[in-house]
Parts: structure tokens; C-alpha cells; sequence
């Protein structure tokens, strides 16, 4: 009989294969089950980081085509060889998953590919797209598989004409109009890329408004960027229909209070209204671990399940879907198997939109501590004060900081402009520490950075902000 692993985690994603080496590192047995090829899950493989590295391409060549004459750089336009694009991103796929595999070897973690199906406690069955079923016994199962796209119903996803977000990352032609349904972080994302690349982007949005979820001020002004950038947006709106034909794509639209419907004629949509977890052929109901009303597994504040010995961390439980949150789970995770304390603070989970310019938050939203009665102080910088920002001249947005009216303790931090994504990190790291606003405001910040806005906006917590 084989050896019996400490650990077997299904699903190498971001939450899955860190909580792999994390248990390895505290000298546990793990074996890991991956159905594709490839480790990642959907962050390496279709999702966070070819999206950033197509993000990243097309945002250089409108700049080239763009920007940099008024720097004095005189260039010919640039012209878009989407082949090499779409290369350029398969190389940083590659990249990234092969690293996992260095490091599960380096680790001695056991791979086994094929797909996971839990037979029960200390059991999972692993069935490889070629051969036999084989069972591997464990102390313990972690579920780390994910999530899939969600999809609307009665339209057809066919990753060509109609895709997901797996298929717009695979256009092999830049679509003259992309019909984006949903206005929030992954609609938004892709459209940039190809609104950038050259289509004419139309983004359809249940709600009210953009970005569900995040500080009103800043969906609002991003919303005004995003339209100077070529996005039309139909807010309030929901799509009833989309019939596909040699020709391209025509969707139909209503007001999602009621009302006449129009048709848009497209050549592509983009439908990109969330994601939903990964359950599927797991046979987690046959061994007895609850779900809730939406599909995730239900776990208690350990990760742990209602089936002792098995586990889950990920969008396949509560919580943000977001790849750090499940890496932070996995280590948690690990830890807590290994008799410490493992822990994950859900207050400052950083959230970022990759877009240009890009939106970052983290902590409470002005909408959430109204709702709860939280009396609080904000504070707020333009970019377009700070002076690194003029010297770019990348000038839109804003840092707005939150604090407790009493304690002065930062609550929440958002900002819309450059680099958002690394700014919010001083605030995270601040906020895990318990600091206030002051303790930011009276922190030395380097001259000209941008980090600056973050610091004056803290001192305008005490209305005090010295280049406002």
C-alpha cells in the first residue's frame, strides 16, 4: 500500500499550491491534484496574470501612440502585431507556471494530475484524462478549486463570439465593437485591453453604477476617466438576448426597471458578471460536507469543514475571490495543521482594478461605516497636487483616507489614480499594525513620489494638508 500523505490539496491555484508549500516547509507529506496540465488554476493560467501582461502591453502601445510625442519622443505610430501580443502573454504563463513546478519539486511535493473527487475523510480519487482512477490516502484534504466563470442564462458562451473571460484573452483579431455585460473589476480590465488595442467598447451594467462594492466617490470619477478613454457605458441595464451569426453579434438591452429594448450590433461580447465556486465533480455531497444556498463549502473560523480531516480555503468558501485572500487562507491553513495559530485578518484585504489609471482599496467604504453608524473623519488628495504626478503628467484621481472620528485609526483607504495597486500596500501594512492617520501623516514620505498623496491625504484627516 502507498504511503499515506499528511496533506492532499486539490486544486493548484494560488491558494492551492501555497498552502502546498507552506505544509511542506513545516515537514508534512503533501501530495497535490491538478486537472490541467499546468499548475496556477485560473490566476496563472486564464485569468490574473495573462490579463496583466495584456493590460500591461496594450497600455504601452497607446501610450507610443499617444503620449509620448508631448514628452519630445518621436516615434512613427506604433502598429499592433496581436500575434506577438498574444505571445508576449503566453510567455508570462509559461514563466509563472513552471516556477510552481520548481518549487513543488524543490519542496517535495507530489503532483498528480488528473481530476480530484473526494471519496470521504482520508480519501481522494484522482481519474487522469488517460489511464485508471487511483485512490490516494491522506490525514487531511484541503478543497482549494476555485471558481468558474458565472454565467447568464440562455446565452450561450462559445469562447469565440460570446466569451468569457478565458476567451477575450484569446481574440486572434482586435473586435470592432466588444460588448462588455458587467462593469465590474474583470468587464473593466479587458475591456481596457482591447478598448486600447482599437475596439469600440459598450459595457452593460445591471446597476446603477460601476465597481459594486467599492467607494462611491471613486466609481464615479473612475467612470468619467473611463468614458474620456472611449468606454459607453448603459447603466441600469440588462441584456436579454444575444443571437450570434456569420456576420458578428446583435445584443439585445433593456432597463432592467422595464421598458423598450434596443439591439446593438457587435462583434464579440465579453460576458464578465462574476464568478461562482468550483464544486463540480468534487462528490462533496456524497461525503457529507455542507454547502450553503450559494454553492460554497461552509467551513468554521479553522478552514475546517464538517467532515473531519477536510478543509477548504478559496473562492470556494465565504469571502472575497480575490488570489491573495486564498494564499493567505493556504498559510493559515498549513499552520493551523501544524498546531499554530495561522490566521487571516479579513479587515485589510487588499482589492485592485489593473486598469490605467488603476483603483485600489482596502478596509471600509464610506457606504459600510454609515450603514453600521461608525462616526468617522476623511481625508482626501488629488493627484493632480502632487508634484511627481504634474512631472508625469498622470495627474487623474485622488487618495481618500478614512479614520475613526475618536481614535483617529484608519479604517478604510481608496484611491483612483497612477500605481494605486502599490500605493494601497502602505496603507495595509499601517492598518495591520492598528495605525492611525496621524501615525501616516507624520511618517516621512520621499520627495516627488506619488506615495505622497497617501500622506497628505492623511494629514487631511485633521484638515492639515500642506499642498491643498
Amino acid at each position: 500500500m502507498a504511503d499515506t500523505f499528511d496533506l492532499v490539496v486539490i486544486g493548484t491555484g494560488p491558494g492551492g499550491y501555497v498552502c502546498a508549500i507552506r505544509a511542506a516547509q513545516l515537514g508534512m507529506k503533501v501530495a497535490v491534484v491538478e486537472k490541467r496540465t499546468t499548475h496556477g488554476g485560473t490566476c496563472l493560467n486564464v485569468g490574473c496574470i495573462p490579463s496583466k501582461a495584456m493590460l500591461h502591453a496594450s497600455e504601452l502601445f497607446h501610450e507610443a501612440g499617444s503620449a509620448f510625442a508631448r514628452m519630445g519622443i518621436k516615434t512613427s505610430k506604433p502598429k499592433l502585431d496581436l500575434k506577438q501580443l498574444l505571445a508576449f502573454k503566453t510567455e508570462a504563463i509559461d514563466g509563472n507556471t513552471k516556477g510552481i513546478e520548481f518549487l513543488f519539486k524543490k519542496n517535495k511535493i507530489t503532483p498528480f494530475h488528473g481530476t480530484g473527487r473526494v471519496l470521504g475523510a482520508g480519501k481522494v480519487e484522482v481519474t487522469p484524462e488517460e489511464g485508471e482512477p487511483q485512490v490516494i490516502e491522506t490525514k487531511n484534504i484541503c478543497i482549494a478549486t476555485g471558481s468558474d466563470v458565472a454565467r447568464l442564462p440562455g446565452i450561450e458562451i462559445d469562447e469565440k463570439k460570446v466569451v468569457s473571460s478565458t476567451g477575450a484573452l484569446e481574440f486572434t483579431k482586435v473586435p470592432g465593437h466588444l460588448v462588455v455585460i458587467g462593469a465590474g473589476v474583470i468587464g473593466l480590465e479587458l475591456g481596457s485591453v482591447w478598448g486600447r488595442l482599437g475596439s469600440k467598447i459598450t459595457c452593460v451594467e445591471f446597476l446603477d453604477r460601476i465597481l459594486p462594492g467599492m467607494d462611491t466617490d471613486v466609481a464615479k470619477q473612475f467612470q468619467r476617466m473611463l468614458k474620456r478613454q472611449g468606454f459607453d457605458f448603459k447603466l441600469g441595464s440588462k441584456v436579454t438576448g444575444v443571437a450570434t451569426s456569420r456576420s458578428g453579434v446583435k445584443v439585445t438591452v433593456e432597463p432592467a426597471k422595464g421598458g423598450d429594448a434596443q439591439t446593438i450590433d457587435a462583434d464579440a461580447v465579453l460576458v464578465a458578471i462574476g464568478r461562482v465556486p468550483y464544486t463540480e465533480g468534487l462528490g462533496l455531497a456524497e461525503a457529507g460536507v455542507a454547502m450553503d444556498d450559494r454553492g460554497r463549502v461552509i467551513i468554521d473560523d479553522r478552514f475546517k469543514t464538517n467532515v473531519d480531516g477536510i478543509y477548504a480555503i478559496g473562492d470556494v468558501v465565504r469571502g472575497a475571490m480575490l488570489a491573495h485572500k486564498a494564499e493567505d487562507e493556504g498559510i493559515a491553513l498549513a499552520e493551523t495543521l501544524d498546531g499554530q495559530a495561522g490566521h487571516v485578518n479579513y479587515g485589510v484585504i487588499p482589492s485592485v482594478v489593473y486598469t490605467f489609471p488603476e483603483v485600489a482599496q482596502v478596509g471600509r467604504t464610506e457606504e459600510e461605516l454609515k450603514a453600521d453608524g461608525i462616526e468617522y473623519a476623511s481625508g482626501k488628495f488629488p493627484f493632480m497636487a502632487n508634484g511627481r504626478a504634474k512631472a508625469n503628467q498622470q495627474t487623474d484621481g485622488f487618495v481618500k483616507v478614512l479614520a475613526d472620528k475618536k481614535t483617529d485609526a484608519v479604517l478604510g483607504v481608496h484611491i483612483v489614480g497612477p500605481q494605486a495597486g502599490e500605493l494601497i500596500h502602505e496603507a495595509a501594512v499601517l492598518m495591520e499594525f492598528g495605525g492611525s492617520a496621524e501615525d501616516l501623516a507624520r511618517t516621512c514620505h520621499a520627495h516627488p513620489t506619488l506615495s505622497e498623496a497617501v500622506k497628505e491625504a492623511s494629514m487631511d484627516v485633521a484638515k492639515r494638508a500642506i499642498h491643498m
